[in-house]
């Protein structure tokens, strides 16, 4: 284990273990867990309570092993968390049953990303900030970016792209899927009154309720992005990309 504040030991620790390349334990009674088995547990917890469930006390208890043995297999609980979300992404989407078209691929890699978000909102927080990532989330990266590529997209414009995408998708997420906000027709209920007192106060708002603004199905958040989105990244691909700037396509334009 590295040195408390050796962060570059962190790190290859972090990915040693994400990558299945870390060494077994060496001392103490031969291992009857497995960090697969960890891992797995803890996803369970996180799927039915929530991230902050999950714990290395909680988790040892379930095996009927003692917290400090478990340090043995998995050092700490940032390494916990990010076996947990590359483990909760899975494998990289299928996307060869798809028709051809950089515009529908990408669409249907954010649809998938969305389900598997909406089935486990904790990993909304597990996935925030700079951290480690294993293969499998790697492999989503990987496959977003093979299909910005192969429209065409210079390297830059393929990474801010998929951040915009995946911010998208995030968003939609975290409004649809998170178990302590309102329902849309509760918060209807429960603002109508009070906007009906203020009309002249908020009238976009309430024009926009009495519109059927917020009566949508919930995946259609997610594909009116996709359509601005993907239309402004068709139209910058489009462009000529004869730039008589001395700085070529790389040089932004607003």
């Amino acid at each position: 284990m590295a040195a408390k504040g050796d962060e570059g030991g962190d790190l290859v620790r972090s990915m040693d273990l994400l990558w299945g390349m870390a060494d077994r334990p060496s001392r103490g009674p031969r291992p009857r867990l497995s960090v697969e088995q960890i891992t797995r547990t803890a996803v369970e917890i996180a799927d039915a309570e929530g991230l902050g469930a999950v714990s290395m006390q909680r988790i040892a208890a379930t095996f009927g092993f003692t917290t400090m043995s478990l340090y043995r297999y998995v050092p700490g609980k940032a390494d916990l968390v990010a076996l947990m979300v590359d483990m909760a992404i899975g494998e990289r989407p299928d996307l060869d049953a798809v028709p051809d078209g950089w515009r529908d691929r990408l669409a249907e890699w954010a649809r998938q990303c969305l389900r598997i978000f909406t089935r486990r909102p904790w990993l909304l927080e597990a996935t925030s900030g700079h951290r480690v990532m294993g293969p499998n989330e790697l492999g989503w990266m990987d496959a977003a970016l093979a299909i910005l590529a192969a429209a065409g997209f210079t390297p830059v414009e393929q990474h801010d792209a998929f951040l915009l995408v995946v911010g998208h998708v995030r968003s939609v997420a975290q409004y649809t899927s998170g178990a302590d906000r309102l329902r849309v027709d509760e918060w209807s209920v429960a603002v109508g009154e009070r906007l009906t007192r203020h009309a002249d106060h908020f009238p976009a708002v309430v024009a926009a309720i009495q519109g059927g603004g917020y009566a949508k199905a919930a995946d259609e958040p997610l594909e009116f992005g996709l359509r601005c989105l993907l239309g402004g990244l068709e139209k910058l691909l489009a462009q000529d990309s004869v730039d008589t700037s001395p700085f070529g396509r790389e040089r932004p334009e607003y």
